[in-house]
């Protein structure tokens, strides 16, 4: 089963866990990737992922989201299918980061598309191609 996660989920560990909510998350998180680890879920990387984690300001949490690239058997780089469908994706009501995101996964071909991400959430009955989850 292919898996693409978004990049709340690689951060999700690290937000602040005295909220319920965001420590079950975590804990969610972190079973899926020992899954990952051990074989049993196939991983899914993208060009947008770089771009966001590159974004992010502590060094070592960085470091330590970026391990995950080199353990994923998929690595999505930017082409004309996975634009042209952000557009549609955009059209639809999500916002481009998300779309690219949303597409990365769709061009890969991943069962799922995991993310704490409520705006995604929200519109994910319009997405066929993916199956879009919260976990």
């Amino acid at each position: 089963m292919k898996l693409y996660l978004d990049i709340c989920c690689y951060n999700r560990p690290y937000d602040d866990q005295s909220q319920l909510k965001i420590k079950l998350e975590t804990e969610a998180k972190l079973s899926i990737q020992e899954l990952i680890k051990s074989g049993i879920f196939e991983l899914v990387w993208s060009y947008i992922l770089d771009f966001e984690n590159e974004q992010n300001p502590f060094i070592e949490k960085k470091s330590e989201i970026e391990k995950w690239k080199s353990i994923a058997r998929t690595n999505i780089v930017e082409n004309e299918r996975v634009l042209q469908r952000m557009e549609e994706l955009e059209k639809m009501g999500f916002k481009p980061l998300d779309s690219l995101h949303i597409s990365c996964a769709i061009h890969a071909s991943c069962d799922y598309f995991l993310t704490v991400d409520a705006g995604i959430l929200k519109n994910s009955k319009l997405i066929k191609e993916v199956i879009i989850g919260h976990f």
